[in-house]
């Protein structure tokens, strides 16, 4: 067992430490943006590969699926350090990018190759949702943490922001007649399109893999506070000390429920938002600016939480009331027939982003509240274990979409 040498009691920090939350990040956009490619084209995506209703979800729904590994990931994370777990999972996504490029003419094995990547893209979730926490108290001081959290953890969810807007401005939107639409060289164009942002995601997946291969260090030399160097419970211990916590298990459902069930929800926005004819662009940038939105509140309310660590409960109970609110008046606008509200452009663009921007920026302040709330369990497990929770009420919604769609 290798010797750890110990750093004063203040700690250290080193420059370095950016470019790793930098090289982090990316890989989490890169995910994200990856797993949301197909939600926001689904329109064109159908008339190209044949794809069906069920189709879409499904390849939305191999993100919570991907999730089953999660403690392997968590486990690897915890014995091998950040390196091994981040080349793990890059390799895993460079594969899945590359599966969806293999260029067959038959449609029937195109389509299972490009579910086969996405499964591949979503087993990297683990790492890039589970992670930020562990991160962030390996190489950021304590007055640093939260907003390194809130860096490392949203830009997967900006990644998937990215994929509302650069597929349907990339991809053109099968809106013309149809005798337009049965035209081949349409159908030609709309996936050329689309292998076109296929290919442009395999290379930026590829450069980021290289970029970790080259220079990802587990840790710093020193650690930055006691808490990165003091010893942690087992693996084992963990698993017993978060399920005897009736504390954690309240917040942990605080956070699966809104966070999976909206996740889900935005990854199939425009199959959601088709029965009330907003078209392909428009439900992209509805979904773009409520994920923007809530990266940048996000990472406001982490750095206020970095100078104000005895608020982060109130501040929750803040965003959640906001996102009830925000949350009842978008189900009341598309009720119209029943609610007589206005169903406007306005009125759905204001409601969806408010609801984005409650819900997405509430995540680093939760990552904090778990850390804080279960401490000296491991960063990644304590994390792992609610991003699961997350994913299996994500998998749920899906699930049901799936099957309403068939």
């Amino acid at each position: 067992v290798p010797v750890r040498r110990l750093a004063p009691a203040a700690g250290r920090v080193y420059g370095r430490r950016w470019l790793v939350l930098l090289l982090f990040s990316v890989l989490g956009f890169a995910q994200g943006l990856v797993w949301n490619s197909w939600g926001p084209i689904q329109n064109s995506a159908r008339l190209a590969f044949g794809f069906s209703g069920w189709d879409i979800a499904l390849l939305v729904f191999w993100g919570p699926i991907g999730f089953a590994p999660c403690f392997f990931f968590m486990w690897l994370m915890d014995k091998k350090g950040l390196r091994v777990t981040v080349l793990l999972t890059s390799s895993l996504m460079v594969l899945g990018a590359g599966l969806r490029c293999v260029p067959v003419s038959d449609l029937e094995i195109r389509k299972k190759l490009i579910h086969g990547g996405q499964l591949l893209n979503g087993l990297a979730g683990p790492t890039v949702m589970n992670a930020a926490p562990f991160l962030s108290t390996t190489w950021f001081s304590p007055d640093e943490r939260a907003t390194a959290t809130a860096i490392a953890s949203l830009l997967s969810y900006l990644g998937a922001a990215g994929a509302f807007l650069v597929g349907p401005l990339v991809v053109p939107s099968p809106n013309g007649s149809a005798h337009q639409l049965g035209s081949g060289s349409n159908t030609e164009h709309i996936k050329d399109r689309i292998e076109a942002v296929l290919y442009a995601e395999f290379g930026m997946v590829s450069l980021i893999f290289s970029a970790a291969l080259a220079y990802f260090p587990s840790r710093p030399p020193f650690p930055p506070s006691v808490a990165a160097a003091s010893q942690r419970l087992s693996y084992r211990r963990s698993f017993c000390r978060l399920l005897s916590n009736f504390r954690f298990l309240m917040i942990a459902l605080a956070y699966a429920i809104p966070l999976g069930v909206f996740s889900g929800w935005s990854g199939v926005l425009d199959l959601i938002l088709t029965p009330v004819h907003v078209s392909q662009v428009d439900a992209g940038w509805i979904g773009f600016w409520s994920i923007v939105g809530g990266c940048v509140v996000g990472i406001a309310m982490a750095r206020f939480a970095d100078f104000i660590r005895g608020m982060l409960k109130f501040i929750l109970l803040l965003l959640l009331s906001g996102a009830t609110l925000a949350s009842t008046w978008f189900t009341l606008t598309c009720l119209n027939s029943v609610t007589h509200l206005p169903l406007t452009t306005a009125t759905l663009y204001t409601s969806c982003i408010l609801l984005g921007i409650f819900l997405n920026s509430s995540v680093p302040i939760f990552f904090e509240l778990f850390v804080e709330t279960v401490y000296p369990v491991p960063e990644g497990i304590t994390c792992g274990v609610v991003t699961f929770l997350s994913n299996v009420f994500m998998g749920v919604l899906l699930f049901f979409l799936t099957f309403y769609h068939t």
